[in-house]
């Protein structure tokens, strides 16, 4: 079915960039083909932008793969090698050594996701160039990992380490063997790992605005770890006594901010309502639009809001799959933060350290409520009653998580069209 919903809002770069026909010859590497700086940084300044694309590929830690290179490494780009599609082009699923990088037989040394930029257009270059700038510089577990890139004549092609579960979104709108809901705990979990991805880019030493937060652009490893993917809409924070970054109006419909969509008033309060849009679609297990419910349910920030501001009327948001498997505290947190995130004056939203910090009490809750389970359960089974008691009500049945697809793995498919001109 793929992302029905997932229309791109286009506009500029902050890049100075060569035409999208030139080739990286003039870009120093070392033996290896790595280029520019010795090493990644972890929780370091991003040079500020608007750069030149040479100053951007000199900076980056990460290989310069040839065109063979990783024709070679994805069997000539076959079509069953193919990860996922979408407006950016296609990812194809490859193999490499895991020291030299070099193309090896499908089974052996590491897996790749190979994502190769259609022929289409100079948006498409600047946005290719700005994941080089960002994710070949930055560092974090929950970001994921790039290990390359290919610039040579008219191809334009990314490198990054195969997650093996593919995307958060598949896992909440999808059904079928390989999608089995998500539970109670793994939601947490997931919403954390992104959390700290983008409390990460909003730190002092990063100050960087991700601008497209969506559940396609957050992927899983096999043991369901978060990690942002797709920076081509990213942008640097605003710098000294700005309060804010002007831009033309770009993200998905469904998950930007409205102050934002009104005004191109970019802030890292922006990326804050669309993790309360995610955090919404991960309880309620719903799409942030979707035509496909009945009148008054389309938008389902719209749609839930009013039931999530009142406690005894959030378990109508609340995705029935989930049933048994969470406290309420735990269930009444998850829902107050995910109306602070969406507060409409951005000043009232947290910033994502006090998400992180929220998220990381509701996941101690639910490990603490687990024990308290185990040992009542113990005591009730020694004297052959259930004792009652004061603490959290929580339930819990059987969830099945279904195993990594071996064949295709759904990777973000970010769509080409504009919603505004």
């Amino acid at each position: 079915m793929g992302n029905c919903f997932g229309v791109r809002i286009k506009a500029e770069s902050p890049f100075h960039s060569t035409p999208s026909g030139g080739n990286s010859k003039n870009v120093s590497r070392d033996r290896n083909g790595y280029s520019g700086s010795s090493s990644r940084v972890s929780a370091a300044s991003v040079p500020p932008t608007p750069r030149s694309e040479g100053e951007i590929l000199q900076s980056t830690n990460v290989k310069s793969f040839t065109f063979n290179e990783l024709r070679s490494a994805t069997r000539n780009f076959r079509p069953d090698s193919v990860l996922g599609e979408g407006g950016f082009g296609s990812v194809f699923k490859g193999w490499i050594d895991e020291h030299t990088f070099a193309a090896v037989k499908p089974g052996t040394g590491i897996v790749i996701a190979v994502k190769r930029l259609n022929h289409d257009g100079l948006q498409g270059h600047k946005e290719w160039l700005a994941e080089v700038n960002y994710l070949g510089q930055l560092y974090h577990p929950n970001l994921v990992k790039l290990l390359g890139y290919c610039l040579e004549d008219e191809h334009r092609l990314l490198v990054y380490e195969f997650m093996s579960r593919g995307s958060l979104e598949n896992h909440l709108f999808r059904r079928g063997v390989y999608f089995q809901p998500l539970s109670w705990s793994i939601r947490v979990k997931v919403a954390l790992g992104a959390a700290r991805g983008l409390a990460f880019l909003h730190s002092a030493e990063t100050k960087v605005i991700y601008r497209d937060f969506k559940a396609s652009n957050v992927l899983l490893d096999s043991n369901y770890n978060a990690k942002l993917s797709d920076f081509g809409l990213a942008k640097d924070g605003p710098t000294g006594d700005k309060s804010h970054v002007s831009t033309r109006v770009m993200g998905t419909y469904g998950y930007a901010a409205p102050e934002y969509l009104a005004t191109g008033h970019l802030t890292t309060k922006s990326d804050v309502y669309s993790f309360g849009v995610v955090l919404l679609e991960l309880l309620s297990g719903r799409r942030a639009v979707d035509k496909n419910r009945p009148s008054g349910e389309h938008n389902l920030v719209e749609w839930a809001k009013p039931f999530l501001m009142n406690k005894r009327k959030i378990f109508r948001v609340l995705d029935p799959r989930l049933e048994g498997q969470y406290s309420l505290a735990g269930a009444q947190k998850a829902a107050a933060l995910a109306i602070q995130c969406l507060w409409s004056e951005p000043k009232f939203r947290p910033a994502m350290d006090e998400v992180v910090a929220a998220l990381e009490d509701i996941q101690a809750a639910k490990d603490t409520a687990r024990s308290s389970r185990g040992q009542e359960g113990a005591r009730s089974h020694n004297h052959g009653h259930n004792h009652g008691g004061g603490g959290v009500r929580a339930f819990r049945r059987p969830s099945f998580q279904g195993a990594a697809a071996n064949g295709r793995v759904a990777y973000p498919r970010p769509s080409g069209s504009p919603l505004y001109a």
